[in-house]
């Protein structure tokens, strides 16, 4: 599922400055290399950024999220709305952001690409055999609230989007889907027991597990390096109201993810962790190939819960710490399989206010 970016109409300036110690490379769309002036190259990299080297903008313009690579890190998978595209489509490009395709139908609303293993086929999830039409937006006056479509269905298809294959056909929201490193396990968030909960299956539909049956939702969940563990995000209220609001809610398809907490459990759903608590709505956690640190988006450091950050904490909820400074959204954070790239969506450096793109980064410990 994506997360919508709420548009702030603020208007926001930052003063910042560049240690001369560091010099900020920056490529441009067109592949070259320039060295920005101090108040260009701080749109893309903000100061308390340490972990971040050389960094790439990779679209421009439109809603780009989810940025996922492949398996040798030489493209990635992702979803935008852009041109006439009105709701969500999945593209692929080059890791430099070259070579944009669409690989969807077109149709209906996707969510969620990831390529299997060899980068011949992929995975995402859609709403297009309900309706070639986008789904209705969510109902806002109940409130900031996602839609959990009951369309969405799992697929499979070629990495051109040939022979598209439906893996899931039970009625209600079937998304959120990853896969093992070794292509053999899908992880997903299903709504067929009633209520949102973390799924695996084989990687042709047969084999389905229910990892997680508390109250609440489930979901956002990646495999770590090994398939050992499984990182999520989760919401569980905890009194009457609460969750009557939730269940209420969730009968008509939506949910309210104003808290978020981060849990790891086991590959089979034993050992359920519980990472963060600090009642913000932290989503898109991803491991970092050392398998002990974890990489999400925040709003903690936003008494007003607006801005959005990136944070990396170590499994057991130590060592928690602030990875972007940037003034408005940063999110859906990946590293590549060596852990030398970063790659996220943001609103940095965009020239429509609240657009979302892409940027790649090299990451610096």
């Amino acid at each position: 599922m994506r997360f919508k970016i709420i548009k702030i109409t603020l208007i926001m300036s930052i003063l910042l400055s560049v240690s001369c110690s560091k010099t900020i490379i920056i490529e441009e769309e067109s592949g070259m290399k320039t060295l920005k002036t101090k108040e260009e190259a701080n749109l893309l990299i903000v100061t308390g950024e340490r972990h971040f080297g050389k960094i790439k903008q990779l679209t421009f313009g439109g809603q780009n999220a989810e940025a996922y690579f492949n398996s040798d890190d030489t493209e990635l998978i992702f979803q935008t709305t852009r041109g006439e595209y009105k709701c969500d489509q999945i593209f692929i490009m080059d890791v430099n952001g070259n070579n944009q395709r669409l690989v969807s139908t077109g149709e209906g609303r996707t969510t969620c690409g990831y390529f299997m293993p060899g980068s011949a086929k992929i995975l995402y999830s859609s709403t297009h055999a309900e309706s070639a039409e986008c789904p209705p937006e969510p109902d806002f006056s109940k409130g900031y609230t996602w839609a959990v479509y009951p369309d969405y269905d799992i697929y499979i298809a070629n990495n051109d989007g040939s022979e598209l294959t439906k893996l899931t056909d039970e009625y209600g929201y079937d998304a959120e889907a990853t896969l093992s490193e070794d292509g053999s396990k899908i992880v997903f968030t299903s709504k067929r027991s009633g209520d949102l909960d973390i799924w695996t299956m084989n990687s042709d539909g047969s084999g389905l597990l229910q990892l997680t049956d508390e109250i609440g939702y489930d979901g956002g969940p990646f495999f770590n390096k090994d398939a050992s563990k499984i990182v999520f995000r989760a919401y569980h209220p905890t009194d009457s109201t609460e969750k009557a609001i939730y269940i209420n809610l969730l009968e008509t398809d939506l949910i309210r993810p104003g808290k978020l907490e981060i849990y790891v459990m086991d590959s089979d759903g034993s050992n359920k962790t519980q990472v963060t608590n600090n009642g913000a709505a932290n989503f898109g956690p991803y491991f970092h190939p050392d398998g002990n640190r974890i990489i999400f988006s925040s709003n903690l450091a936003d008494p007003k819960g607006r801005n959005f950050d990136l944070w990396m904490v170590n499994s057991d909820g130590s060592r928690l710490e602030q990875i972007t400074y940037n003034s408005t959204f940063d999110g859906f954070p990946m590293f590549s399989k060596d852990g030398n790239k970063l790659v996220f969506a943001s609103n940095r450096n965009n020239k429509v206010r609240g657009e979302t793109n892409l940027f790649i980064v090299d990451w610096v410990e």
